[in-house]
């Protein structure tokens, strides 16, 4: 891989890690709700979740689910059903208050919880495993060893999610204060919660 393909890989992984999806709207949710600090935990569950896709896509992973359509489907509808409870509570509202960073009301969700689900968001979409596995591969010179060119591309695209990350967190750090109102925060509780539906239903009718 020439420093110009690397060039190319980055600017790709920039532009679509920065697309809104549900990895996005989850950091921008949880730093709204439990503030910048405290939703690095979210990040990290997040960004755990793409490197584990990654690492399984260039060991081949894919390839077993391209051969077998239940399991992949057996993953998929796990996904929807992640997201669609994800996004009820979401409508509902049921999870912590919006607080101000640095301000003086509690936060309910501990740093675990705020991992595993950033983690399970990440994980709840198969077809990225599909997708990472065509896409990586064209940025890898065969000619040359595979192993040090796949670190270098899986290390960029976490870089480039983790940017964003931090672009989407600090949105919702500014959205927090304006949320206070409680006729805002149901609007946002609602729209997040709808959005959460819909990226559910795209994956239930993803093939």
């Amino acid at each position: 891989m020439t420093f110009h393909t690397w060039w190319l890989f980055l600017g790709a992984v920039f532009a679509l890690s920065g697309t809104p999806g549900p990895n996005m709207l989850h950091i921008l949710a949880r730093s709204v709700r439990v503030g910048l600090r405290r939703s690095g935990a979210a990040m990290a569950g997040c960004l755990s979740a793409v490197i584990l896709v990654l690492l399984a896509s260039a060991a081949g992973l894919s390839a077993v689910l391209l051969a077998s359509p239940v399991l992949f489907d057996v993953l998929r509808y796990a996904g929807v059903a992640y997201l669609l409870v994800l996004g009820i509570r979401a409508w509902r509202g049921d999870e912590a208050s919006i607080t101000v960073e640095g301000g003086a009301g509690p936060a309910p969700l501990s740093l675990r919880r705020l991992y595993r689900d950033g983690l399970l968001i990440g994980l709840s979409n198969p077809k990225l495993l599909l997708f990472a596995s065509a896409f990586l591969p064209q940025f890898v010179d065969p000619a040359r060893p595979q192993g040090p060119q796949f670190a270098i591309l899986v290390a960029t695209f976490a870089g480039a999610e983790l940017f964003w990350y931090g672009v989407y967190a600090l949105g919702g750090r500014k959205l927090a204060a304006a949320l206070t109102r409680p006729a805002l925060k149901r609007a946002f509780d609602r729209l997040t919660g709808a959005i959460f539906v819909g990226f559910g239903a795209m994956l239930l009718g993803a093939r």
